[in-house]
């Protein structure tokens, strides 16, 4: 009879030990899925929060992107760097230094904006570069700065509509919009 009692003491243990133990264990695991889910919704607003950080930088490298097609276009290069009694070559030097200063103040923008944008900004640099090479070819040694800008006017004239500048301007707009979108 005592073997039973025994028995029966041990299995009434077993089981309230075995309901314990469920309890328990749903507990830990709800705990666990709540913990789960709150390390989600974390990672998650860690990721949004990295992504608007990482907008931000790219729209101000396109705003860049554009001020720098600004600088770089040779009616804002004649505007800011004629002067008075200079010769073609010295504008021509003049204008080439200050794309080439303008490009690499800007030249950590590319890792903010996709590869085909910035091999669109190269080529746009480089045109205007040939640009002023071809014009200042055709002219005198000792032709004076005027004469080079009437001469770049009117090869600018010429390419009616194939402007590098203008086509880096609307493929810097075109991929800043498909962000925002």
């Amino acid at each position: 009879m005592l073997d039973i009692i025994n028995a029966i003491a041990i299995v009434l243990f077993l089981i309230v030990f075995a309901v314990f133990a469920y309890f328990i264990y749903t507990l830990v695991e709800k705990y666990l899925t709540q913990q789960n889910s709150l390390n989600n919704i974390r990672a998650a607003e860690i990721q949004q929060q990295r992504l608007q950080a990482t907008l931000s930088l790219r729209l101000q490298a396109y705003e860049r992107l554009l001020l720098l097609c600004e600088r770089i276009s040779i009616p804002n290069l004649v505007g800011r760097l004629r002067t008075e009694g200079a010769s073609a070559s010295d504008l021509r030097m003049a204008m080439l230094m200050a794309i080439n200063q303008e490009f690499e103040h800007n030249v950590t923008q590319q890792i903010y904006v996709s590869e085909k944008l910035w091999k669109i900004m190269l080529m746009a640099r480089d045109n205007t570069a040939n640009s002023l090479d071809i014009v200042a070819t055709k002219l005198d040694k000792s032709a004076t700065a005027e004469a080079f800008i009437g001469s770049m006017s009117a090869f600018l004239n010429e390419q009616n509509g194939s402007d590098s500048i203008a086509m880096a301007q609307n493929a810097v707009r075109q991929e800043a919009a498909s962000l925002i979108v």
